[in-house]
């Protein structure tokens, strides 16, 4: 009789299990800053690869500001508690086609190294999307997770901060720095030019990624390899 009359007193917006439960009911994910966000990234992602072969000046400001969003919408996304597999899925695909397009782009301004960007597209592409796809069927919350039993460079890459921005940027870095070069040498330091400057000392981080990525794909097929073993082990069993 109690515990009636004081839930009695309780209306709708009051109740804390009610209002938590029509909040998740009227939630639209898709209105979450964080992936607001991720929506401007795309918008400006495409304005970057029509301009790309044309006009390096708005291809180069769109492009690095969306990649410079990517870092505040990790933070709206942590600030505001929005924190979505969507938005998660959003960003690597940006991150992965704004590369794929750059490095397209690359393949008409520099035709003798046509093989080896599209070398370098399929690594990244296969590499990545084993990987994603492993970690999904262990059971893992996120694609830079990793066990700790598994590979000692795989695990300082993707548990240090600094480690993880260093190679990415780098690699960036990298092919920027050669698209930036077909229109102009950049500013002359030192009898040499700062975008030349910048393919020289990136090279090495791109191509070290090139191989971290290679391995990724690896560890990924053993641990797929350890998966199916264990489904088929499981299998015999039951029949």
């Amino acid at each position: 009789m109690i515990s009636r009359d004081l839930g009695s007193r309780y209306s709708p917006r009051e109740n804390p299990r009610r209002s938590d439960a029509e909040m998740s009911e009227s939630e639209n994910i898709f209105l979450f800053v964080p992936n607001i966000i991720g929506f401007g990234r795309v918008i400006l992602a495409l304005i970057s690869f029509y301009f790309m072969p044309t006009n390096y000046v708005i291809a180069s400001w769109c492009y690095v500001v969306s990649s410079l969003l990517d870092a505040i919408d990790g933070h709206a996304a942590r600030y505001y508690n929005q924190s979505t597999k969507f938005g998660a899925i959003l960003d690597q695909l940006t991150d992965r086609v704004g590369t794929m397009c750059l490095m397209v782009t690359l393949c008409l301004f520099y035709p003798a190294y046509t093989f080896w960007f599209q070398l370098s597209m399929a690594i990244d592409i296969a590499c990545h999307w084993i990987y994603l796809h492993t970690t999904l069927l262990q059971g893992k919350t996120s694609h830079k997770f990793i066990d700790m039993s598994e590979n000692p460079i795989m695990r300082l890459y993707y548990t240090n901060r600094t480690v993880l921005f260093f190679m990415c940027a780098g690699n960036e870095a990298f092919y920027a720095g050669l698209y930036l070069l077909h229109f102009t040498e950049g500013p002359i330091f030192v009898g040499i030019g700062l975008y030349r400057l910048i393919v020289y000392l990136s090279a090495p981080v791109a191509f070290v990624k090139a191989a971290i990525s290679v391995l990724h794909g690896y560890v990924a097929c053993i641990n797929l390899s350890i998966i199916d073993v264990k489904e088929r082990q499981e299998r015999l069993k039951t029949n």
